[in-house]
């Protein structure tokens, strides 16, 4: 028997990183989770064997090339690359401090390029994988605050839609996901105020649940998904309708 497709997921220390490991775990993958925190295997239960933990920190770019290889070493080479792990810092653009933006764009949009750029060479080798990242509707509505948060975003995006051109003949796809508001850490400095405005505005009257954009992710690393590229899949319960 085969072993399970790798699939590398990062920020699964909790929110949407965690509901898509455990989604993906629950599909067969076997999953290298990557985040600052510590995470245990033993967290998802009976696929716990299916999950490996590392705990670094993707806003160290110049660690990325040591980082991947060794992952490859010891993990095998990936079929699926999700990029999720983003930073939220908000903020007026006229007082937000350099060192903020600077990290946003380092941790949101240079690190998903690079791990992209590090793991995709083994999917075009191999002609075959799938590179999933985590968007966001605020690339495209905007967002009081968001504007920094909003261009790394956008970024990724024009990103996911190029890179679809550059290894789409290798049997290669590359999507994003653009979830709405949800209800996790990195949007709790919004204020329940704020979020229960853009709750009432959503076609459904909620935000979108992890667990449903997580499957998301997981219909695009799925073979229902090959014909799918450079598309990004919008999942806000209905807040852009």
């Amino acid at each position: 028997m085969s072993e399970p497709d790798l699939v590398v997921v990062t920020g699964t220390s909790s929110g949407l990183g965690r509901a898509t490991a455990e989604t993906l775990i629950g599909s067969g993958y076997r999953v290298v989770g990557i985040a600052r925190r510590a995470v245990d295997p033993s967290e998802f239960g009976s696929g716990a064997d299916r999950y490996t933990h590392i705990q670094a920190d993707l806003g160290d770019v110049d660690a990325l090339p040591e980082l991947t290889t060794e992952l490859v070493a010891k993990h095998g080479k990936p079929y699926g690359l999700i990029n999720n792990a983003a930073i939220g810092t908000d903020g007026l653009l006229l007082t937000l401090h350099n060192t903020a933006i600077e990290e946003l764009i380092r941790v949101n949009l240079t690190s998903p390029i690079l791990l992209t750029k590090y793991l995709v060479r083994h999917m075009v080798a191999a002609r075959r994988g799938r590179v999933v990242s985590v968007s966001s509707i605020v690339a495209h509505t905007g967002y009081r605050g968001l504007s920094v948060y909003g261009a790394t975003k956008a970024g990724l995006e024009g990103f996911t839609r190029s890179l679809a051109r550059d290894v789409g003949s290798r049997g290669v796809t590359v999507n994003a996901v653009a979830p709405g508001f949800v209800d996790t850490e990195m949007t709790a400095s919004l204020g329940d105020e704020n979020l229960a405005r853009i709750k009432r505005r959503a076609a459904l009257g909620r935000f979108p649940e992890t667990n449903e954009i997580a499957a998301a992710v997981d219909y695009l690393l799925s073979p229902g998904a090959a014909g799918v590229t450079g598309t990004i899949l919008t999942v806000d319960a209905g807040s852009t309708a």
